[in-house]
């Protein structure tokens, strides 16, 4: 056997230790994760729109003057 015991007691160390990690954790509320998913959705709309634009600008540009 090792110094930290065998396999079975290192896999068993390693839950507990994730066990109390996870007690340490401060859960967001149920508003706070619809307003920060709200945030989100409409921060991806905005982007979307940015990039739809600018590709529709630089695609009449290209078009512009590749007809000329």
């Amino acid at each position: 056997m090792s110094k930290n015991g065998g396999f079975f007691a290192r896999i068993a160390k390693f839950f507990r230790e994730i066990k109390a990690e996870l007690k340490k954790v401060v859960w967001p509320t149920w508003s706070q994760v619809r307003n920060n998913t709200g945030v989100v959705i409409v921060s991806i709309l905005v982007v979307g729109v940015c990039i739809w634009l600018l590709d529709a600008l630089f695609g009449w540009s290209v078009t512009s003057f590749v007809s000329k």
